[in-house]
């Protein structure tokens, strides 16, 4: 691929830095730029569809904005209520309770019309936070209020809080857009 300009539908710090992290990898010359754009979806999404949606939003609506720009990216991080006696998502196992799990997903759009879908890392809340998801507060100011901080989605974010720092939310995006990025170097397997 010969990608000169991407464009990052946010200027989140994490996020940035995952796709900068990508984009380094496969287009080393390539310039990421973001800016905020609109999902079209609620500030908190609420199933994996409506997290989806989001992120292909973004990534089509930042590639139109910006014309010197191809592939547009876009991340959009939701929560997704899994009700099962017993799951398995990451390796991760819990029985007989019904909890949010947070989502990420990216998506790439490309200048050609392909799309590409990735999924990242998720993770367990704990109760005292889904407790507060489920009454509708977003996840970022539950975190901040539990933390007595302010903006730690802009910095470790949740992930990093609940992993003692072993994970960070530049972490957790990571492998969402490089997932998203599967069809292009492969089209004819994604027509």
């Amino acid at each position: 691929m010969a990608w000169i300009g991407v464009a990052a539908a946010s200027d989140s710090p994490p996020k940035l830095a995952a796709a900068r992290a990508v984009f380094g990898v496969i287009a080393p010359v390539a310039r990421v730029s973001g800016r905020p754009v609109l999902s079209g979806v609620a500030a908190q999404p609420r199933s994996d569809r409506e997290t989806r949606r989001g992120a292909r939003q973004r990534a089509e609506r930042t590639l139109a904005a910006d014309g010197d720009a191809d592939p547009g990216i876009g991340m959009e991080a939701g929560i997704a209520w899994v009700d099962e006696e017993a799951w398995t998502v990451n390796g991760c196992i819990r029985h007989g309770l019904r909890h949010p799990w947070p989502r990420v997903a990216a998506a790439v759009a490309g200048g050609d019309g392909r799309i590409g879908f990735g999924r990242g890392l998720g993770l367990l809340l704990p109760p005292v936070l889904a407790r507060e998801v489920a009454a509708g507060t977003e996840l970022g100011k539950a975190i901040d209020a539990l933390t007595g901080r302010r903006q730690v989605g802009r910095a470790e974010g949740t992930v990093g809080v609940l992993t003692g720092g072993l994970i960070d939310r530049a972490d957790m995006w990571r492998g969402a857009p490089a997932a998203a990025l599967s069809p292009f170097p492969h089209p004819a397997l994604h027509p």
